[in-house]
């Protein structure tokens, strides 16, 4: 191959990464370079499936330049008329080499049947052989003053499967071939040759300074690999080499996949400019958690969590406090019942508002700026039109997020089951409050029985204590010993409860950020980098 050989390229695979880059970065790419990619797409397609077994090689040009005398020394024949008797024509002219039918890909690229000459006869034998296969095209110069001539050659530059550019002497520096040709087909080196013509003008010290200066310029415009020959089309000179040069490219049939890859390659760096080279992290969205906090208080998770602790004292305390004054804990309201929380069926759910007051002006104002917060760290870096997509796809707060939020508190089971020690200390309890009424009443009787000065039985004792009393105040002082431990372990278990029940519903609250706010932004910057791993080979 022409220039340094490379690894054969695997078109498919470049085709599927710039389809995926494509469909990721829909709408949100640059329009222009879009446009071209699908023209490459199909372009390179159509190319391929006309089948790489005939190679075209193109001609191009400045008038003056000996591209036709180029044309028709490499041909052996006189084809294409050459200086004032050029044709006024726009079209191209094509000496094709015999091998495959031809005609199909000059019928793509658009030759007319009258400027087609098949090169070979019964007279040439087998002189002809290494070049079969090849299609030959004289272009149109490339700085015609026919507008349609310049048109032609733009049009067929993007088609032919090898570039040989012919420059002479005395324009090899122009600044239109340079900046509207070369340095836009920096990457296509190997399918690209640059040949010095007309070196017969000019002495041999002067034909290597053109050549160096030639080759300066090509490096410049960032060619440094193609390769650049010299030639004389009248003396000869350089001809036998460009043939053979010619010749190698036909036989290895390599030339059309490389055009296609150099061309995919090259839209896929077009589009790469309209990547980020990084973006955010979609699975740690800065600001993420900011998010949900604001969004907790806006849906009113502190009374929720408030109204908890006070339920778990509330059941904790009937179950663990003094018998005797339980029955008025029982007179005050469920604090979750009056919020209507708790485990509610799920069709009831839908159709179901709690009674949790709604997001103040000033939580408002919070939830808005928290989501901000997630877009502009979302879209910090990224090109305009991502970044405006990264804004886009988030609706900005309103009642519908509310209903979401409240739907969500509504969602979080709240009822836990009684601790084990809650029933523990209610028997302890109980059996206390046994030992109490039975003192007191054992007391009694010895009271009245005293009272009446009727014969009593000596009282049992534990010591120098009365059982009975022993019974009253043991069972008051155990009481009041069990109820002190028990408010001690009631406020410890409400902070642990209002704990587990907070992970609960910032859980809950997470999901609805995640599905009406950071799963739009998260899309985007997958697609992101999607497209941008895909056109860098690593999707």
């Amino acid at each position: 191959m022409i220039g340094r050989r490379r690894r054969a390229p695997d078109v498919a695979a470049r085709v599927t990464s710039l389809e995926t880059a494509l469909a990721a970065g829909d709408g949100r790419l640059e329009p222009d370079a879009v446009d071209r990619a699908r023209t490459v797409l199909e372009r390179s397609g159509e190319r391929l499936r006309l089948g790489a077994e005939t190679t075209v090689v193109a001609l191009a040009g400045a008038t003056g330049s000996g591209k036709s005398s180029l044309f028709n020394a490499l041909a052996g024949m006189e084809i294409s008329e050459v200086g004032s008797r050029r044709p006024t024509t726009g079209k191209p002219m094509a000496c094709v080499w015999s091998g495959p039918d031809a005609d199909p890909l000059l019928d793509w690229l658009e030759v007319p049947r009258r400027h087609r000459l098949s090169r070979e006869s019964v007279l040439d034998a087998d002189r002809q052989s290494t070049l079969h296969g090849l299609v030959l095209l004289d272009l149109p110069d490339h700085d015609s003053t026919q507008v349609a001539h310049r048109l032609e050659v733009d049009r067929l530059v993007d088609l032919v499967d090898l570039l040989v550019w012919v420059v002479d002497p005395q324009k090899y520096a122009d600044e239109a071939l340079h900046s509207g040709y070369l340095k836009a087909l920096a990457g296509h080196e190997t399918v690209m040759l640059v040949v010095l013509n007309q070196v017969d003008r000019l002495a041999p010290d002067e034909a290597e300074t053109c050549r160096r200066d030639l080759r300066r310029l090509l490096d410049a415009d960032g060619l440094e690999s193609v390769r650049l020959l010299t030639a004389s089309a009248t003396r000869g000179d350089g001809i036998e080499k460009l043939r053979t040069v010619l010749a190698g490219v036909v036989r290895d049939q390599r030339a059309v996949v490389e055009r296609v890859a150099a061309d995919l390659e090259s839209i896929a760096g077009e589009l790469d400019r309209g990547l980020a080279p990084r973006e955010a992290d979609p699975d740690t969205l800065p600001g993420a958690e900011e998010l949900v906090t604001a969004l907790s208080q806006a849906a009113g998770v502190a009374v929720v969590l408030d109204a908890v602790e006070s339920d778990y004292h509330r059941r904790a305390v009937a179950a663990t406090g003094w018998p005797f004054t339980r029955w008025a804990r029982r007179l005050r309201p469920d604090p979750l019942r009056r919020l209507r929380l708790g485990q509610v069926e799920e069709d009831v759910r839908r159709l179901t508002r709690s009674s949790l007051p709604g997001p103040t002006p000033a939580q408002r104002a919070r939830v808005e700026l928290a989501v901000r917060t997630v877009t502009n760290t979302a879209s910090d870096g990224l090109p305009p039109r991502w970044s405006d997509a990264v804004h886009a796809a988030v609706t900005p707060p309103g009642d519908d997020l509310s209903d979401a939020l409240d739907q969500a508190v509504l969602g979080v089971p709240l009822d836990l089951d009684p601790p084990v020690w809650w029933r523990v200390l209610g028997t302890l309890q109980m059996i206390m409050a046994g030992a109490v009424v039975v003192g007191a009443a054992w007391l009694t009787a010895v009271g009245v029985l005293g009272w009446l000065q009727l014969p009593q039985g000596e009282t049992p004792r534990f010591g120098p204590v009365p059982v009975p009393t022993l019974l009253l105040l043991g069972g008051l002082l155990g009481g009041l010993l069990l109820t002190w431990s028990a408010r001690w372990s009631v406020r410890v278990g409400a902070r642990r409860v209002r704990a587990r029940i907070n992970r609960r519903l910032r859980e809950a609250i997470h999901a609805v950020a995640a599905e009406r706010i950071l799963a739009p932004v998260v899309g985007v910057l997958v697609d992101h980098r999607t497209a941008r791993e895909a056109l860098n080979g690593r999707h």
